[in-house]
Formats: structure tokens, sequence, C-alpha cells
């Protein structure tokens, strides 16, 4: 789609944090939202509809909400931070379940959808972690990894007509990173770590994100975009 149409997007996980300020973008840009979280949102607007479903637990088929879908964006994920030595099986798997498996049964239900729009595009999170080695994220690396590698599969299996990135953040301000930024020492040595010396905000996520579902992204695919406040590739 071009970037001054009026196009339908699923924001997956959309009831918080990165997901919430995805949405709210879309809807200020004029598109159409099919929100997905097992919460909900009491706000309703005329081109937004909230559906309470848990898709990791379930593929999240909306065929039943939409007659086609421009791009769809997947957000749900975890931070759990140990050494190797405490890394347990079941949490490793529960990381895997809700970051990588869970887009792709996700990607699975609606791939009809994104295939009826002349050009459609899906957007993945990763993480800074997979590309740069940090203490204490074997378990999370390793489910964002798999998200990359789902990420530039599928931008290979569905060109042309369908754009598949991923966005690989930093520590950012929202509900799932609160317990590392609950209080002012925390924040400050959080974002003493970054050359830019602050830690991501959801407004500045959800407008790459945008752009590369309906911004204009028109060229691009098979990326993984880190916004990491520099610590991915700067040394000070």
């Amino acid at each position: 789609m071009q970037g001054d149409e009026q196009g339908s997007f699923a924001v997956i996980g959309d009831s918080g944090g990165i997901g919430e300020a995805i949405r709210n973008q879309l809807l200020e840009a004029g598109h159409r939202v099919i929100g997905v979280s097992r919460k909900g949102v009491s706000e309703q607007q005329s081109d937004y509809q909230s559906l309470v479903f848990d898709a990791v637990a379930h593929p999240c088929d909306l065929s039943n909400f939409a007659g086609q879908l421009d791009g769809l964006v997947y957000c749900p994920g975890t931070i759990r931070l140990k050494p190797l030595k405490g890394v347990k099986r079941e949490h490793a798997f529960e990381d895997f379940e809700v970051n990588a498996w869970g887009a792709v049964q996700t990607l699975q239900a609606n791939a009809a959808l994104l295939k009826k729009a002349p050009t459609a595009s899906v957007v993945l999170f990763s993480t800074v972690a997979v590309q740069t080695g940090m203490p204490y994220h074997t378990s999370i690396a390793m489910a964002k990894g798999a998200v990359e590698g789902l990420t530039r599969t599928l931008a290979a299996e569905w060109s042309p007509s369908i754009r598949v990135n991923a966005i690989a953040p930093s520590l950012t301000d929202t509900p799932l990173a609160a317990p590392m930024l609950s209080s002012d020492a925390k924040r400050e040595a959080a974002a003493e770590r970054h050359p830019l010396k602050t830690v991501g905000k959801t407004s500045d996520l959800a407008s790459l994100a945008t752009w590369l579902l309906a911004g204009g992204s028109n060229f691009v695919t098979g990326q993984v975009y880190t916004a990491d406040g520099g610590i991915g590739s700067i040394r000070k």
C-alpha cells in the first residue's frame, strides 16, 4: 500500500507498551486497526476493534473480522534475565513460545488475509541482545534469535507481495521492563549504559514500526532494525 492510503492492520498485543503506541499511531494516521490482547482495551473508536484473545495459547485467525490485512505486527514478549546455571527448560520453552512460536502461528492463521492485499507488511520484535552479546540474556536471546531467522525466511518465502521486517530494541520504558526501571537509580544506570544516555521510548519504536507497516517502506524487506540508543554498535 502507498503511504497516504487507509489500510487495515492487526496489532497483536496492543493493550500496553509498544503495541499500544503502535495502535495509537496507526489510528492517528487514519488507518483501521484490529487489536488483539489477553486484557482487551475498553476504548472504542470507529476504526478500531479490540479483541480479547490469547494469541500465544491459540492461533489467532482474524478472518471473521477483516476481509484483508495490509499489515500485522506481533508485539508479545518476555524479559527473563538469568545466568546460564539458572536457565530452566520450562522457562526457555516459555520464552520461545511467547516470542517466536506465537508469531509463527499468528502468521500461519492470517497468511491468507495478508495475501489478499496487493502488498502487505509484517513487523516482528527481536532484541539487541541477539547481535550483541550481553550477560544473563541466554533464554531471551535464543528466542529472539529464532524471530530474526523467521523474519529473513518469511521475507524470502513471501516476497514480492508481503514484506517482513523486525525491530531489535534495547531496554524500553514499558510495563514489561518496569522492574528494571523501578527507581531513579535504576533508570539513571540504564540510561548511562547507552551512548544516547536514555532508555527507549515506546513512541520511538512505534514510529519505526509504523513506517515499516504503512509509511512508504516499500523497498524494505528481510531487515532487522536496531533501535538501541547506540549500545549495540558504539563504545564511549
